[in-house]
């Protein structure tokens, strides 16, 4: 094989995959997300102003202050701007930071960058539908992915399992 059919080939595969709704990761399928965008007036309307500060402003609501922190029934949370949901409750932890905490997100439904605004780098994750600033990432978390997604619990909304 040269060059040419081996750049052609990596091509054709790629185009496969975008065509795909589903990506495959590990044993579990990641849904793409369509994106949602509204103007700031119409997120006014929509959220709080907690909420509005949180997820559209990149704010921090201050530790413990959620009552999501206590929350262990089964069922998922979501998005409280757009009802994406992120973390189904089996995920979620107590990690003693006073945030909502969880060790892993449904694949796709989270987006990451890089955040500076405390000078030294961090990873920030958004709502994959709506942009919404959820928290921020962190590397100690417990097994089995050693990640401790710190969620702000007023950027959540909480859905019980059906009976």
């Amino acid at each position: 094989m040269n060059r040419r059919q081996f750049i052609g080939g990596l091509l054709g595969s790629a185009s496969m995959l975008a065509l795909s709704t589903f990506i495959k990761t590990g044993d579990v399928m990641a849904e793409t997300v369509d994106k949602m965008k509204l103007n700031d007036a119409d997120w006014e309307k929509r959220l709080t102003p907690k909420q509005f500060d949180v997820l559209r402003e990149e704010g921090t609501e201050a530790p413990f202050s959620s009552p999501l922190n206590e929350e262990k029934h089964a069922g998922v949370f979501a998005c409280a701007g757009c009802g994406l949901e992120l973390f189904p409750s089996k995920f979620k932890y107590d990690s003693g930071t006073g945030w909502p905490s969880f060790y892993d997100a449904l694949p796709g439904h989270v987006e990451t960058k890089t955040d500076y605004k405390i000078i030294a780098p961090r990873t920030e994750y958004h709502c994959a539908r709506c942009g919404g600033h959820q928290g921020h990432v962190f590397q100690d978390g417990p097994a089995p992915t050693g990640l401790r997604y710190c969620n702000n619990g007023v950027a959540l909304k909480f859905i019980p399992n059906k009976a």
